[in-house]
């Protein structure tokens, strides 16, 4: 999952020529330590069809706030530069899958 910063967000999520799950997180959050490996499954899964990324939301605090990452681990899909869904919180394979496919 490649990470992201306040630097390079624009040109890797707002410019991606697929759709691109990102998922907001804390280094001392213990549901999403739980909630990547998860997300790195699925990764293997769609590699060529969507991006997976990761935003630390200490180290980005205007990129949390601007995508509504109050509750972490929290998901935002985008495709074409736009927000299409979000999720908060512990989230299954099941309903992640379901939600990237909802995408493509």
């Amino acid at each position: 999952m490649l990470h992201l910063t306040e630097q390079n967000f624009q040109s890797e999520v707002n410019q991606a020529k697929i759709p691109v799950v990102v998922m907001f997180y804390a280094s001392w959050c213990s549901k999403c330590a739980m909630t990547k490996p998860v997300a790195e499954d699925i990764e293997k899964q769609y590699r060529k069809k969507v991006k997976f990324c990761v935003v630390e939301i200490e180290e980005c605090p205007k990129l949390a706030a601007k995508y509504g990452a109050d509750i972490v681990p929290a998901f935002v899909m985008f495709k074409s530069g736009a927000v299409k869904a979000r999720m908060q919180g512990t989230i299954g394979e099941t309903i992640l899958e379901k939600r990237i496919r909802e995408l493509l």
